[in-house]
């Protein structure tokens, strides 16, 4: 079961970052929308709306929840670089799953909200010089963190939510 919560491996908050993995997580953090779009492509209402595990989110709502984490991220990383040492605001990803939206829509407009959150993460990552990235903020459930590890988190979850959705379409032959 392990392997169909964390398809990708547990995320690892790293101590420290060189400028090539940087260079790799922002190159990541940009290609997770076409992964996510690619994990749900051709699915229909009722595999959408499979689980991808027992107890789990349906695919739909995975695809929605990659898309609302994207945008606390980004909000978070814009308040990180913007002010000094400030406390995030956590989200209830439960409760938000559980919202119509994340339970009706169609992932399509997601992705589309995901595509272009990324673009704007995407402008905003390349421009910053590289002391900016040491920029802290409290995170009330991680703790300290930097604008790096942030980068690194967000550079692992949307690949990670794919995962799960092309696990479950392996899983089930689909």
């Amino acid at each position: 079961m392990e392997q169909w919560i964390y398809p990708i491996g547990r995320f690892v908050k790293p101590a420290t970052t060189s400028d090539d993995e940087r260079e790799q997580r922002v190159r990541a953090v940009s290609t997770a929308p076409a992964a996510l779009r690619a994990a749900v492509e051709g699915l229909t209402g009722q595999q959408l709306d499979t689980p991808y595990r027992e107890g789990g989110w349906t695919a739909r709502q995975v695809a929605h929840h990659t898309t609302d984490a994207a945008m606390t991220g980004y909000t978070r990383f814009k308040l990180a670089l913007t002010e000094d040492n400030p406390t995030v605001k956590t989200f209830e990803e439960n409760a938000w799953a559980a919202l119509p939206d994340s339970i009706g829509l169609e992932p399509e407009v997601s992705l589309l909200l995901f595509e272009s959150l990324q673009t704007r993460f995407d402008a905003v990552l390349r421009e910053l010089p590289a002391e900016s990235f040491s920029r802290p903020f409290l995170h009330p459930a991680n703790g300290e963190m930097t604008i790096d590890q942030l980068l690194a988190y967000f550079a692992w979850h949307g690949h990670h939510h794919a995962a799960q959705i092309a696990t479950l379409r392996n899983r089930m032959g689909w």
